[in-house]
This record gives C-alpha cells, sequence and structure tokens, in this order.
C-alpha cells in the first residue's frame, strides 16, 4: 500500500486503470479517478478491501443481467504505471468478489490462479511455481474479413512477406518463405518496433530474454519473458499483450496472437518453462540425477504433464485455430514425448545454461491464444498429480526421444502417442481426464463444464461456415 501511495505521489497519478480477466483470456478494464479513493496522501483502505462495484453481465462468460453485481479487488502488488495511456494512469490487476460475501467469483480464471498457489504450498512440494514464456506473435501492415451469407473472405498484407497488395512490390527487401529466423534489417521490417515495445516492457518491471525475428515471413516475431511466480507471470502476460498491441498500433500495424493466421508458415507458440522452487532453491536439479541433473521430482512432474497432455491441450491450446498449427513440419511439437534439446517433443529439457537454478522443464503445447491464468494453473496442476502419483516418464513409456518426432511413429518401446489434432479431440479428453484440476478445488467441477460448454459452442460456431479449402475440394464432386 505504501508503494502505491508513493507512487500516486510521485508520479501525479490521475486515474486507477482496473484491470480483468475475461473467460477466454481477454483484458478488460474501466477507469475511476484515483481522487475516489485517495486523499491527504493516504489510500482509502475500503478500496483494496472492499473492491470496486460494476456490471459483472456484460463481460462474455461472465453474469447473468438479474445477477449482474460484481466485486473488481484491485491487487495492489500488481500496479504499474501504464505507459500506454497520456493521462498519469495506474494499471491494477484485480480477482472478482461476489457481493455478499467478498468470495471469489467461480467464473474468475485469476482466483483459479491465486488457489492454484494455494494448493502448491499446501502439498509441501515447493512454495513457488515459476513460469517463463517465449511469446510469439505477428505484425501485420493491415487485416480485413468479411462473413456474409454468400461468401466469407480474410485478407492479410504484408509489406515484409510480400503478401496481398505487396506480392508483385519490387522495391522491398523480401524475406523468402519460412527464412526469417534472425534475419537483420532491412529484412526484418519492424526491428525499431520490436525494441520500442522490449523498452516499454522493461518499463513495467518485465525483464526480457530475448526479442527476434522467427521463421515465419511476414511479420513473424517472438519476445521471451523472464519467469515469474504463476499468478505474477499470468498478469504481465496480460499486460505484454496490451503493450504490444498499442505499440505496433503507433507504428499503423496490426499484432495477432493467433496461432496460425498464414498458411505454409510457422505458427506463433508460447513454449513455457515451469520450475518448481522450495526456501529459495530451485528443486528440479540434482547433481546425481540420471537424466542432465534432474531431480525424481522434476521428473515426476514431467510424468503428469505428460500423463495429462491430451487434456491439457483443451486449455493452453484452446481455439479451432490452434490445432492449424500442431501439425508436423512446423517446430510445433506433435509427439507426446520428452528429450533433451528436442523441439518436435512437448517437452524439451533446454541445454543452457548448464546451472541448478536454470535446471527446468518447457513445455511446448501452449499458444498465446491461451488465458494465462488457466494455462500456468493447469500446467502446475498436471505436473503435481505427477508429482503425488510417482509418475516415471521413462517407465510410462515417454522417452526420452533423442529424435524426431515427425521422422517416424516407431519409438522403440515408447508409447506412441500425439497431440489432439482438433480442439474437439482436446476437449473430450478434458472431459474424461478432469480430476486433477480438480485437486484442492483449484479447478471446479462446475468451471471445468463451463469450459467445455464455451469452446464447444466456439466450435459449432466456426464450423458453420463454408471456407475456401472447401469449394476448391468439393465444388466439382
Amino acid at each position: 500500500m505504501r508503494n502505491t501511495e508513493r507512487l500516486i505521489l510521485s508520479k501525479k497519478i490521475q486515474y486507477f486503470s482496473l484491470r480483468i480477466s475475461d473467460l477466454p483470456g481477454r483484458w478488460l478494464h474501466f477507469t475511476i479517478p484515483v481522487s475516489r479513493f485517495f486523499s491527504n496522501g493516504k489510500l482509502q483502505k475500503s478500496f483494496y478491501t472492499d473492491g470496486v462495484a460494476f456490471d459483472g453481465s456484460s463481460f462474455e462468460g461472465f453474469k447473468s443481467i438479474e445477477q449482474s453485481d460484481t466485486i473488481a479487488l484491485p491487487d495492489l502488488e500488481s500496479a504499474v504505471i501504464d505507459p500506454i495511456s497520456a493521462t498519469p494512469t495506474l494499471s491494477i490487476a484485480c480477482t472478482l468478489r461476489e457481493p455478499e460475501t467478498m468470495a471469489h467469483y467461480w467464473r474468475d480464471p485469476r482466483a483459479v490462479a491465486l488457489r492454484a498457489e494455494a494448493f502448491l504450498q499446501k502439498t509441501g512440494f515447493a512454495d513457488t511455481a515459476y513460469f517463463g514464456p517465449e511469446v510469439e506473435f505477428f505484425i501485420f501492415d493491415s487485416v480485413s474479413w468479411k462473413i456474409r451469407e454468400g461468401y466469407s473472405q480474410m485478407n492479410v498484407v504484408s509489406r515484409e512477406g510480400g503478401i496481398g497488395e505487396y506480392e508483385d512490390a519490387g522495391d522491398i527487401y523480401r524475406v523468402r518463405t519460412q527464412e526469417g529466423y534472425f534475419v537483420m534489417p532491412p529484412y526484418d521490417c519492424y526491428f525499431d518496433m520490436r525494441e520500442e515495445m522490449v523498452r516499454q516492457l522493461r518499463a513495467v518491471g518485465m525483464e526480457i530474454e530475448r526479442d527476434t525475428h522467427e521463421r515465419a515471413t511476414a511479420g513473424s516475431a517472438e519476445i521471451d519473458v523472464k519467469y515469474e511466480p504463476l499468478v505474477d507471470s499470468a498478469d504481465k502476460m496480460l499486460l505484454f499483450k496490451y503493450i504490444v498491441k498499442n505499440v505496433a498500433h503507433k507504428y499503423g500495424k496490426l499484432v495477432t496472437f493467433m496461432p496460425k493466421p498464414l498458411y505454409g508458415h510457422n505458427g506463433s507458440g508460447m513454449h513455457t518453462h515451469n520450475s518448481l522452487w522450495k526456501k529459495n532453491k530451485p528443486i528440479f536439479y540434482d547433481e546425481k540425477g540420471k537424466y542432465h541433473h534432474l531431480s525424481k521430482l522434476a521428473m515426476y512432474y514431467i510424468g503428469g504433464l505428460l500423463r495429462h497432455t491430451r487434456a491439457l491441450a483443451a486449455i493452453t491450446t484452446p481455439t479451432v485455430n490452434s490445432y492449424k498449427r500442431l501439425v508436423p513440419g512446423f517446430e510445433a511439437p506433435t509427439t507426446i514425448a520428452f528429450g533433451y534439446r528436442n523441439r518436435s517433443t512437448c517437452i524439451r529439457i533446454p541445454a543452457y545454461p548448464a546451472t541448478p537454478s536454470s535446471r527446468r522443464v518447457e513445455f511446448r503445447i501452449p499458444d498465446p491464444s491461451t488465458n494465462p491464468y488457466l494455462c500456468f494453473s493447469a500446467m502446475l496442476m498436471a505436473g503435481l498429480d505427477g508429482i503425488k502419483n510417482k509418475i516415471d516418464p521413462i517407465q510410462e513409456g515417454y522417452g526420452p526421444l533423442e529424435r524426431s518426432g515427425y521422422a517416424s511413429s516407431e519409438k522403440g518401446g515408447m508409447k506412441v502417442d500425439f497431440t489432439p489434432s482438433s480442439l474437439q479431440e482436446a476437449l473430450n479428453a478434458l472431459e474424461k481426464d478432469n480430476a486433477f484440476l480438480q485437486e484442492g478445488d483449484v479447478f471446479t467441477k462446475d468451471f471445468i463444464k463451463l469450459w467445455i460448454d464455451y469452446k464447444r459452442e466456439e466450435i459449432a460456431k466456426v464450423a458453420k461456415h463454408p471456407t475456401a479449402p472447401e469449394f476448391e475440394q468439393y465444388f466439382d464432386c
């Protein structure tokens, strides 16, 4: 609280932007004048104990109109100065509460993440779970789409990729298809924009480990964020999207976190590094560990992730479009296995740096369309289930796989299993395998049903529309 008060005074903050996550994972907000809760250099206690009321019926996946009153309870630890707003504004992540009891609102994704952190501590296995996302996205010059009774169309324009109106342009340094990895200016058209994104992200307290042009041609980018505790990392993931989109908008461009916006190009993933710590010490490392210094606990965590991968996919890769990314040949994980340095498997054990604090597990399935509160919580719950039940990934036949998972279905004694090929397949898996999520009421049974129903409605909505490839394939049948 004292830090918030000092920030308000020193930066002459005029507004609070109270941020909440809807069910799919989009950040929403409303603003209130600071003067409503701040006077004589003091922040009123009611601001962070009683919260601020709003209409919860207007947000997707939330309340019905007859029970619309909802409380947004600010988490002052999340407060940062909004780098986008022209007026000095403090951005604060909120949890949602019921107005009569102040209990967590059961549909609030951030509340799920808070319960996951609390459950971890109750297990005694560790006290902190860290998550570090590698966030990929596309920068386009323009994007348009129309859906009508007689037709549907979409048009992507990318100067860098020579797509759309730039297809025949002769005045550009064009990146050849699938050869964009690490290219330099002038081929990397958006280098300066990415650097501004990084500056803005660092200004709000994010530690950025790397930014690069990714392999896909048309404005494909990656910015890697250093690991943070679960809720903090999820808060910052939504702040990340907000800043990146707004910087692109300033340059007259558009950013999409859609997993697979372009056919024939790599998609956008969000490979997420997991590690557990206890009393400020990394517990995934064991100097005597038989497999690249991984502790038994780390191996069990891997076993839990792999046993539940197909169910996890319904949360970590939660859109119809997600499964256009999870196909062989585009550096996306398709084999449910683990391997050292292996990017074709669902889990990669990074080779660098070889220090105890850096021994971690990279789960490669997630993409940036996910809700980070749910994504990180689900991964943690799967890993904890592996620890609780001592699921040994080697004995279970999940690896280690030291060759490409794309090359062959013959895995030599391993389980031959693959990631779901569709969102429907993933939801079916989640429907059958969700008990691990319900431990400690982290994900309630009602919440899981809500998620499955919501996503099946999404599938039905998309499936109703004929597409151009369908005409190409079936018009002359």
